[in-house]
């Protein structure tokens, strides 16, 4: 389990820099996902993707919850209403159509969240618009204090989102 934890950057010169000072600690580049304007060339940096960026994944868990009920419920039904010709109930249709109900919806669900954009990020749309760089950086729970502190002391310019923060050393 890792821990999400977001730091709002002024410039690109200070991105590059906080990239390369994590790197120095161990940090791996693939754990960190920068976000700026669209206009903003991020290179040299590991830009955030898909994942990062969109609800995608809380739609597909979604998806995937919703459809197994549906699947299961629309199962029993068939299950009771089209019995086998020797008058036995079709229970075999549940487990097939709860699986073939969750895949189904969440990848509907998943096509649908891929152009929501991840509700968590919306605290920092007004920075980010205003040329600001966000570094998302996902540490283990044991890492975050060294990770916050290490922060805290090389980049000062760095605006850490405290309610996270806080969460963490509660």
């Amino acid at each position: 389990m890792r821990r999400r934890l977001y730091w709002l950057l002024p410039d690109l010169a200070s991105a590059r820099a906080t990239m390369d000072d994590l790197l120095l600690v161990g940090v791996d580049v693939h754990r960190m996902h920068f976000m700026g304007r669209e206009d903003c060339d991020l290179s040299g940096l590991h830009a955030a993707g898909v994942l990062q960026t969109s609800d995608v994944l809380r739609s597909a868990e979604a998806g995937l919850v919703v459809g197994a009920a549906v699947g299961g419920m629309l199962g029993a039904l068939l299950a009771g209403l089209f019995p086998a010709p020797d008058g036995a109930l079709q229970w075999s249709l549940v487990p097939t159509l709860v699986i073939g109900g969750a895949l189904f919806d969440a990848w509907t669900s998943s096509m649908i969240g891929i152009s929501v954009p991840n509700r968590c990020l919306e605290r920092f749309a007004t920075h980010i618009a205003q040329g600001r760089i966000l570094l998302m950086l996902d540490a283990p729970p044991q890492r975050v204090g060294e990770i916050a502190a290490r922060m805290r002391q090389l980049h000062p310019e760095a605006l850490s989102d405290r309610r996270e923060l806080e969460l963490v050393f509660r």
